[in-house]
């Protein structure tokens, strides 16, 4: 199974940037890409942004803007970079396999916290 591991999560102050990183190992060779959803305290999940294997990108269109999504294949990793960071970014950001070529689509990491003050 690709196994997705977040990190680059952290405490930042309002106005800064960070770039989280979404690292699964097999994601290419099992023809996946891969989105970014955040979810806030007592609010429901909501999704950022994905980017497709031939690196086609989608952002929702309450939050693009702020947010870059980009990928490094030898690395099977996937980025969010998050600019103008504000307190409502605030929550655990996750990374899911996507894309209707995905051998294993649906699949989860366990999420980063970023925690905006």
């Amino acid at each position: 199974d690709v196994q997705l591991v977040e990190s680059g999560g952290g405490s930042v102050q309002a106005g800064g940037s960070l770039r989280l990183s979404c690292t699964a190992p097999g994601l290419t060779a099992n023809w996946c890409g891969a989105g970014w959803w955040r979810q806030a305290p007592e609010k429901d999940r909501e999704w950022i942004s994905s980017i497709g294997i031939d690196g086609s990108d989608t952002y929702s269109n309450d939050l693009q803007g702020r947010f870059t999504i980009s990928q490094d294949e030898a690395k099977d990793t996937v980025y969010l970079e998050v600019k103008n960071l504000k307190p409502e970014d605030t929550g655990m950001y996750f990374c899911k396999t996507v894309g209707y070529r995905c051998k294993q689509p649906g699949h989860w990491g366990q999420g980063t916290q970023v925690t905006v003050s």
